[in-house]
C-alpha cells in the first residue's frame, strides 16, 4: 500500500491554517474600518465575535461531518466558504453595510474558520501516535503564525490601494491555498503506526500510549472530564482573544507607539502565539497535559495583573508576547489532551464540541474588553476580571489533574 508522506500532511494542515488564521489580524483592519464607515468600536469588534461564535458552532456541529467525510472533503467546503467570505466582506465595505459585513466575514468566513480548522486536526493525531502534542501544534502554529503574515499584509494593502480591495485580494489568495493543500489531506490507513515507532515498540525500547478511554463524543459529554477542559479553554480564549480583538488600537493609547508600529507588533504577537503553540505541545508530551495547563494560569494570573501598571513599551509586549504564547498553546494542546482522556474513536467530533468554548469567548471576550473601553475610557477595569477568571481556570485544571491520576489508578 502507498502510504503519504505523513510531514507533507502536516505541511497541507498548516497551509489551511495559515490561511484561516489571519481571523487574528483583524485588530489592523479596526482603526481604517472606523474612519472610513464612521462606525464605533464596538460596532466593528461584533464582526470578529461573529467570526469566533460561527468558528466555534460549525465546529460543533461539523464534528461529525469531518469524521464520516474525510479531512479532503472537510478542507474543500472551509476554503469555499472562508474564501467568499473574505471576498464577500470587501464587498459589504464597498456597500457600508455593517450587517452584510457580520454575515460574510462574520458567518460565511466563521463557518469556514471552523470546519478548515478541526478538519486536520483528528487525521493528524491519527498519522503520529507517538508525537500526538507536537503534531497538532504544528499544524495549529500556523493558525497562530498567520497574523505575522496577515498582519503587516493588510496594512500594505489598505495604504496602497483600499479596504474591499484588500478582502478581495486576500480572499482570492486563501481560496486558492486551502483548495490546492485540501487536496493532499487523507487520514492514515488503520491502525497506522510509524516504521520507526512500530520498530522500537516491536524492539520494547519503546510503548504505545493507553488512552484512559475510547469514547465517543455523546459519551464524552456526559463526563465532568469534558466540562473540565471547556472551563479552562474558554477562560483561556476569553482573556486572549479579548486582548487579540483590541492589540493594535490597545498599544497605540496605552504605549503611545503608532499605527504601524502596532500592525507590526500584531505580527509579532502572530509569530509568539504560533511559537507557543509548537513549544506548549510539545513540552505537554513530556510534561503531560494537566501539568501545562496548570502552568498556563499560573503565570498569566502575574501576566494580566502586570498589564494594568507597567508603562514600559519594551515590558507591555513582552507581557503581551507570553499571553500569546499561552493562548497558542491550550489551542494546541487540547486536542492531545482530548485523544488522551476520551481516545481517538471519535476525537475531531469531540473537540468540535469543545470549541463551542472558543464560540462563546470570543462573543464574550472581546465585546466586554470594547464595551468597558467605550463606556470608562479605560482598558484597565477588564484586565482585573480577566485576572479573577484565571483564579477559576487554575482551580479546574486542578481538579482535572486529581481526577485524571485517580482514573489512572483504577486502570493500572
Amino acid at each position: 500500500m502507498n502510504v503519504k508522506n505523513r510531514w507533507l500532511i502536516v505541511l497541507a494542515a498548516m497551509g489551511i491554517h495559515i490561511c484561516i488564521g489571519s481571523v487574528y489580524a483583524w485588530s489592523v483592519y479596526v482603526n481604517p474600518i472606523k474612519s472610513a464607515m464612521e462606525w464605533s468600536l464596538t460596532d466593528v469588534t461584533i464582526t470578529f465575535s461573529v467570526a469566533i461564535f460561527f468558528l466555534g458552532l460549525s465546529a460543533a456541529l461539523m464534528g461529525k461531518f469531518v469524521e464520516k467525510n474525510g479531512p479532503k472533503a472537510a478542507a474543500t467546503l472551509a476554503a469555499v466558504l472562508f474564501g467568499l467570505g473574505t471576498v464577500g466582506s470587501g464587498f459589504a465595505i464597498a456597500m457600508e453595510s455593517k450587517y452584510l459585513l457580520y454575515f460574510t466575514y462574520g458567518v460565511l468566513g466563521g463557518a469556514g474558520l471552523g470546519i478548515g480548522y478541526i478538519s486536520p486536526v483528528s487525521m493528524l493525531v491519527k498519522w503520529f501516535p507517538d508525537r500526538r502534542g507536537m503534531a497538532t501544534g504544528l499544524a495549529i502554529m500556523g493558525f497562530g503564525f498567520a497574523s505575522a503574515i496577515s498582519g503587516p499584509a493588510i496594512k500594505l494593502l489598505i495604504d496602497a490601494t483600499d479596504i474591499p480591495t484588500t478582502f478581495y485580494v486576500l480572499g482570492s489568495i486563501y481560496f486558492v491555498v486551502m483548495f490546492v493543500a485540501s487536496r493532499y489531506m487523507e487520514n492514515p490507513p488503520e491502525g497506522y503506526m510509524p516504521p520507526k515507532f512500530s520498530q522500537a515498540i516491536a524492539e520494547g525500547r519503546k510503548k504505545v500510549k493507553v488512552d484512559l478511554a475510547n469514547l465517543s463524543r455523546d459519551e464524552a459529554v456526559k463526563t465532568g472530564r469534558f466540562y473540565g477542559l471547556w472551563i479552562m479553554l474558554f477562560i483561556n480564549v476569553t482573556c486572549g482573544i479579548a486582548i487579540i480583538s483590541v492589540a493594535s488600537p490597545l498599544l497605540q493609547e496605552v504605549v503611545g507607539i503608532s499605527a504601524l508600529a502596532a500592525a507590526s507588533a500584531v505580527g509579532m504577537m502572530g509569530i509568539f502565539n504560533g511559537v507557543g503553540r509548537i513549544a506548549w505541545a510539545s513540552v505537554s508530551d513530556y510534561l503531560t497535559r494537566p501539568i501545562v495547563f496548570i502552568l498556563f494560569f499560573v503565570t498569566q494570573i502575574v501576566a494580566f495583573y502586570l498589564l494594568t501598571t507597567v508603562t514600559s513599551i519594551i515590558i507591555f509586549q513582552v507581557l503581551l508576547f507570553y499571553i500569546m504564547m499561552c493562548y497558542g498553546g491550550a489551542f494546541a494542546s487540547i486536542p492531545a489532551y482530548i485523544g488522551d482522556i476520551f481516545g481517538t474513536k471519535e476525537l475531531g467530533a469531540i473537540h468540535g464540541y469543545i470549541l463551542t468554548a472558543w464560540a462563546l469567548a470570543g462573543l464574550v471576550g472581546p465585546i466586554i474588553i470594547a464595551y468597558v473601553k467605550d463606556m470608562t475610557g479605560s482598558y484597565v477595569g477588564t484586565l482585573y476580571v480577566f485576572v479573577g477568571l484565571f483564579f477559576v481556570a487554575l482551580v479546574a485544571s486542578l481538579l482535572m489533574l486529581v481526577n485524571i491520576k485517580k482514573l489512572q489508578k483504577n486502570l493500572a
